[in-house]
């Protein structure tokens, strides 16, 4: 019996558009500062000791990282400390925000996207990687729909071969 079939690679040809998020991915290493290191018995901020810290620790080694200012200890931080450490952070860091690691990973995730050129998908039919080898927050989905929802034809979430629609514009 000579069966011959043709296989059909109807994903290639179904002309959807993939667009992977990990595409916005900031390079750089990643530094959480946590404060609490710098609190009297992690609970109170002395400013004259907290000065001396900011003074003469070696900010030099945050040169070209990404860095999250935070506070894990359950005291009240007045803003001055966190603006004293940004300002001594800004000549080295390539990057400082107020927050966690999640927040951080947010933050530059929309920095990332920021300059993404989104008439390049007006009209298509875009489908939004939904897995890979690096982990894109939650919020840089919201961001990637909110972005592509006025120009896109369609968006969906997952691979090609296996997506969940989430937008589909009505002519």
């Amino acid at each position: 019996m000579d069966i011959q079939e043709n296989i059909v690679n109807k994903v290639a040809q179904s002309g959807l558009v993939t667009l992977d998020p990990a595409a916005f991915y900031p390079q750089g290493e990643r530094v959480v500062y946590d404060i609490k290191d710098n609190l009297y018995m992690e609970l109170i901020l002395r400013e004259k000791d907290f000065r001396e810290f900011v003074k003469g620790h070696d900010w030099a080694q945050y040169t070209g990282k990404n860095v999250a200012l935070t506070c894990t200890a359950d005291a009240i931080v007045p803003a001055w400390a966190y603006m004293l450490i940004a300002n001594k952070l800004a000549p080295y860091a390539k990057d400082v925000v107020f927050g966690d690691a999640a927040v951080l990973e947010t933050v530059l995730f929309e920095k990332g996207m920021a300059t993404m050129d989104v008439e390049q998908y007006r009209d298509q039919r875009i489908v939004i990687k939904g897995c890979g080898d690096t982990e894109v927050p939650v919020s840089a989905y919201v961001e990637l729909t909110k972005k592509l929802t006025p120009v896109a034809k369609s968006i969906m979430f997952g691979e090609p071969c296996s997506t969940v629609p989430i937008y589909k514009r009505k002519d």
